[in-house]
């Protein structure tokens, strides 16, 4: 579905990432894991067409995305659920809800779309009337996901969903995660909580200082002794 191929990317003069290079198939969860300040925000923000890449390809479903403007990208499948939830806080959930159903094939399905959403996350049908900003971290990032699947993504990009909150809320999260992955949508998660997202991701990659370290199956990323002495502490 998605391809990459040495990919470049950066703010300024000011390089992050290097010859990046990742594949994720369709109806598959990949996870791009490292520490902060590795790219894994810059990497979702190329494939959003929020910056330009400075080198390399990006292909999603055999056709060029360099060039596509970022306004283009829900149109052909892409959703992307932003670091720190970036709700309209003053609309309620229920309206924050429409604007990811903004485009025409999301209208088209607003209902059904809307049912699987408060399906998935009945929390935000008992909140649909109160205003996104009063509500919780964990409430914000279910609302921000839903928000995503009101377009009826064919690739949902998330960046650090377990950001700021607390344990019991990271496991629902990435339980609901899993879920989709278990429906057949077709997940690229960038995530500091290794542990975590390799227990709901098929596949992985090591992102570090901008570049892909190492690659593998998530049993195979957890039993490397990098990965293991890096980041799990063991």
């Amino acid at each position: 579905m998605l391809v990459l191929n040495k990919l470049c990317a950066g703010y300024g003069t000011f390089r992050a990432l290097f010859d990046v290079s990742l594949e994720v198939k369709a109806g598959e969860t990949v996870a791009v894991i490292g520490p902060n300040g590795a790219g894994k925000t810059t990497l979702l923000r190329a494939i959003s067409r929020l910056i330009d890449p400075t080198a390399g390809e990006m292909i999603m479903e055999g056709k060029p995305l360099n060039a596509v403007p970022a306004h283009e990208l829900v149109a052909r499948g892409i959703a992307h659920v932003p670091e720190n939830r970036r709700l309209f806080p003053k609309l309620t959930v229920e309206e924050n809800l429409r604007m990811g159903a903004f485009v025409p094939q999301g209208r088209a399905h607003f209902d059904e779309r809307l049912a699987r959403v408060y399906q998935l996350f009945p929390r935000m049908k008992e909140r649909r009337r109160q205003p996104a900003g009063t509500l919780s971290g964990g409430e914000q990032q279910m609302c921000a996901i839903g928000r995503a699947l009101m377009s009826g993504p064919k690739l949902l990009l998330l960046d650090e969903p377990s950001a700021g909150l607390a344990p019991v809320i990271v496991q629902s999260i990435f339980e609901t995660v899993r879920r989709m992955s278990a429906e057949g949508y077709t997940v690229l998660v960038v995530e500091q909580n290794i542990r975590q997202v390799l227990k709901v991701a098929s596949r992985g990659y090591l992102l570090e200082t901008g570049r892909i370290r190492a690659t593998g199956t998530a049993g195979e990323l957890l039993d490397t002794d990098e990965i293991k002495k890096a980041y799990l502490g063991i």
